[in-house]
């Protein structure tokens, strides 16, 4: 995993941070890509790290992949096996973190233009979770409909 977040900078360039990514990795469920699918080869093309706060949602922690593998579906074969284990789990909610878009960083905008085409949705834009100057944009998808 640390050799993913490196290849990553413009991502995860704050090493307190991939230092506590690699440390949560450690205990929470982690959902791996490998290359030419098999887990034998090689190290691993994606990461996503999974946390669920309550029995109806869940949260992407982190998602990485290979900068090298973008837009090539690796991404979006992590996000749907982690939803088709919340939905045979009857989780309602998912939500994810990123950059907000009142900051203008060329590449979160990219990060944000995945998360809606995987259908997720803006919900609220925080300055008070990563300081003023890193806006929080917390995305929501609804998993299955309400009973």
């Amino acid at each position: 995993m640390a050799r993913l977040l490196g290849l990553l900078p413009s991502w995860f360039g704050i090493e307190s941070s991939n230092v506590a990514y690699i440390e949560s990795a450690g205990t929470m469920p982690t959902y791996l890509a490998w290359p030419e699918a098999s887990a034998c080869s090689g190290e691993p093309v994606g990461v996503l790290l999974a946390n669920q706060h309550f029995p109806q949602s869940a949260e992407i922690h982190l998602l990485a992949v290979d900068p090298a593998l973008h837009r090539r579906g690796v991404g979006r074969a992590l996000v749907t096996a982690f939803e088709a284990d919340l939905v045979a789990s009857d989780v309602e909610y998912l939500q994810v973190k990123t950059l907000g878009p009142s900051h203008p960083d060329a590449g979160y905008q990219l990060t944000r233009q995945f998360y809606l085409g995987m259908g997720f949705r803006p919900l609220e834009e925080l300055h008070s979770v990563w300081g003023e100057e890193n806006p929080c944009l917390i995305m929501v998808k609804t998993l299955r409909a309400q009973s």
